[in-house]
């Protein structure tokens, strides 16, 4: 803004931009008056476009979405994340030509995201004694219990992310009477909320993160897993389109609705010290436990970050805690190797 003169409240202003301003769907409506005066003031006072090739303004706006609403320093993760979207906007600027140079200004500019600590923390990794006592917590607490226990197993399991157990259907799912099943993951379900999707629905199917499209990633399941999903499908069915998981009425499951089921079960089945701790803090972190278990078990690290759908890059930086360990495994097995071979006959 050009001045802070005037200025409406700092919630007022989000909500006429977030609300209004940006979102489509609305700029055929009448705002309420405190929204189109708050509207008015920003169309009047706002910098123009041009005002980004400056390289003080650029920094200014790089320090800004490096904070929270309350003043205070945001993750690292999300300082990147708006910067990427930034960077994005500013490019599109450079494409329709709003500016004298021909590169994107905030490429002169040199920032610095705050450090993020991206490795997986082994204090939150739980072992699979611990995962088996978590889903018997789980199923432990009724109807609700058991209709989700599958849907942890598969984050764990299938070191799925929660949005492609959301999603699963019952034709990607191979699952024979004995042995070894495989689930094919497409797609995942998103919460998007109604005023930011085409069709005004609260979820979005997106393809496979980091994947093409029509891309698909097979991930094999151990047998007692094959068992536990043909329980699930015998015992609750399937959403209309197929989906294994839902609510009560049919919907998507909501992160808040098995987010308490996962939190009762920590709180039963931990203990004091347990429930403190790192140890399994959100369902994600069955993701990162599968994983986990994959590399300490001797699994190749490509074929564990394929399973997962990471690169191997990523796969070394965010497990690299983990993978330290199998390496100091490897390293033992190799000298007992040579000591063997070094011993006179």
């Amino acid at each position: 803004m050009k001045t802070q003169a005037g200025m409406p409240d700092a919630a007022l202003m989000r909500r006429a931009l977030y609300g209004w301003a940006y979102n489509r769907k609305r700029w055929d409506e009448t705002p309420p008056d405190d929204v189109a005066r708050a509207l008015a003031w920003i169309a009047k006072h706002s910098m123009p476009v041009t005002a980004m090739e400056d390289p003080a303004t650029i920094r200014l706006a790089l320090d800004a979405l490096s904070l929270r609403l309350d003043g205070k320093q945001a993750s690292p993760r999300t300082a990147k994340r708006k910067r990427a979207c930034l960077s994005d906007i500013l490019g599109l600027a450079v494409e329709k030509q709003y500016f004298t140079m021909p590169v994107n200004p905030i490429t002169v500019v040199k920032w610095t995201a705050p450090k993020s600590v991206e490795a997986v923390d082994p204090e939150s990794v739980a072992n699979p004694r611990q995962v088996r006592a978590l889903l018997a917590g789980v199923r432990a607490q009724g109807p609700r219990g058991r209709h989700l226990a599958a849907f942890f197993g598969c984050l764990y399991y299938a070191a799925m992310r929660p949005a492609e157990a959301a999603g699963l259907r019952v034709n990607q799912c191979h699952l024979p009477e004995t042995g070894w099943g495989m689930l094919t993951l497409r797609q995942g379900v998103v919460r998007a909320g109604r005023s930011w999707t085409d069709d005004g629905a609260a979820h979005e199917t997106r393809h496979l993160k980091a994947r093409a499209k029509r891309d698909s990633r097979p991930v094999p399941i151990p047998p007692h897993f094959v068992r536990l999903l043909r329980e699930h499908i015998a015992t609750h069915g399937t959403a209309p389109d197929g989906r294994l998981f839902r609510t009560s009425r049919n919907g998507v499951l909501q992160e808040t609705g098995y987010g308490e089921v996962w939190a009762k079960a920590r709180k039963d089945v931990l203990t004091e010290a347990e429930t403190s701790s790192l140890l399994a803090r959100r369902p994600y972190d069955l993701r990162h436990a599968g994983v986990s278990f994959w590399l300490s078990s001797g699994v190749d690290a490509m074929e564990c970050a394929r399973r997962a759908g990471h690169s191997i890059a990523v796969l070394h930086k965010v497990y690299a805690k983990v993978l330290d360990q199998t390496r100091e495994r490897a390293n033992s097995r190799i000298d007992a190797a040579l000591r063997e071979w070094n011993e006179p006959e």
